[in-house]
């Protein structure tokens, strides 16, 4: 089942003050990397400062910034579509995940593949919430599985992952991803976690 396309309202002003929608249609950026096909990252909006400024016009920031992570002080609202993969995940190589993880603004994340676990384990310096919005999926984390139905959110702190798509359709999910910082304690185990399983 394909699932819909998305289309995009964005709002503003006229020179006068007055509410307006400045943009309704089809978005204008979306990542389908070649070497997982049916892969999709519908690229929405981003923000790039805390508080973000608002004024009479704006040029379209998923032109500026269409990595997975958020720009510092920044956000990123997408919708992704993961198709069916298998029990395993996609059968990746580590240059394979390394080739994903880059096309999709990742690639400093191809070091956490490893055997035995989903080949396309991430993390971002992020706090992140998904919701899923149709299909099913299971959150793969260090060592627990957790699967996920329509409704379902997820509140993403910084966590090593993956996403594992076992059925036999398309999952899609809407993410909203903040800019957060790692404290040094954490830093400090992740890396000690990190290398403890390679």
């Amino acid at each position: 089942m394909e699932l819909p396309a998305i289309r995009r309202i964005v709002t503003g002003h006229d020179p006068s003050g007055k509410a307006i929608a400045t943009a309704i249609g089809p978005l204008p950026h979306v990542t389908r990397p070649a070497n997982q096909p049916g892969l999709a990252f519908h690229e929405i909006w981003s923000t790039d400062a805390m508080p973000y400024p608002i004024g009479f016009t704006e040029s379209d920031p998923t032109d500026r910034h269409r990595e997975t992570a958020p720009p510092d002080n920044g956000t990123v609202i997408r919708i992704v579509d993961i198709p069916p993969e298998g029990q395993n995940g996609p059968e990746f190589n580590k240059d394979q995940a390394k080739a994903l993880f880059e096309a999709v603004g990742l690639g400093e994340n191809a070091r956490h593949v490893s055997e035995g676990r989903h080949p396309l384990m991430h993390r971002t310096e992020s706090v992140d919430y998904g919701v899923v919005i149709a299909g099913e999926i299971v959150l793969v984390l260090d060592e627990d599985e957790v699967l996920l139905r329509p409704g379902d959110v997820v509140v993403q702190r910084g966590t090593i992952h993956a996403w594992a798509n076992r059925s036999n359709q398309v999952c899609r999910m809407l993410f909203v991803l903040t800019d957060a910082k790692f404290d040094e304690d954490l830093k400090s185990a992740q890396q000690s976690w990190d290398a403890a399983g390679q």
